[in-house]
């Protein structure tokens, strides 16, 4: 039976002719993205991340939906201590897939444009891939992320796993952040 000839009794392929009727009888896989930042307004990193993410969703998008695969993007901005014990907010940017975040482990070095937001230093991440240190995580890192995530390649998450068992305390530099943005009126 071709696949037209399919659309009737509502169990079209997406693939191949690409109507994108739903099959009832499939149950759509969802990918839950979320972007958590300190400022969008000046801080490079995190606009830098915001748009290294909207490209990579772009490139993977379509196909994933063509695969029966709802991708679901969160942008969750972090403009409190209790918003970001809420979300156990590591560092600034983040991206989870899934509730794991991408970057296993936390680097931080100095960002700028945060001490000139808050009059202070602030550390952000610093996103490895590779074997190389950016200050923006590269698309192509994303992109491996989801598709991981959305085809269930083992993405190690023993290091999510115990930070979920552990109890969170806010990090230094979030506490030095927020202090500083308060002292300065900003938040």
């Amino acid at each position: 039976m071709r696949c037209c000839e399919t659309r009737a009794n509502n169990n079209c392929c997406n693939a191949i002719c690409g109507c994108l009727e739903q099959n009832n009888n499939a149950k759509k896989k969802r990918i839950v993205i979320d972007f958590m930042y300190l400022d969008l307004s000046a801080c490079e990193r995190c606009n830098g991340t915001e748009g290294s993410l909207e490209e990579a969703i772009a490139e993977v998008k379509r196909m994933l939906e063509l695969t029966g695969v709802e991708v679901v993007v969160n942008k969750i901005h972090i403009d409190s201590e209790e918003k970001a014990i809420q979300y156990r907010f590591e560092s600034s940017p983040t991206i989870r897939i899934n509730g794991k975040d991408i970057q296993l482990e936390t680097k931080e070095s100095i960002c700028e444009s945060c001490g000139d937001l808050c009059g202070d230093e602030v550390d952000c991440r610093v996103w490895i891939y590779n074997g190389k240190e950016y200050n923006v995580p590269p698309k192509a890192m994303i992109i491996d992320a989801i598709l991981s995530e959305a085809y269930g390649s083992s993405r190690s998450s023993n290091i999510d796993e115990n930070k979920e068992k552990q109890k969170y305390q806010l990090p230094e530099n979030l506490k030095k952040f927020f202090e500083a943005m308060r002292q300065n009126g900003k938040r």
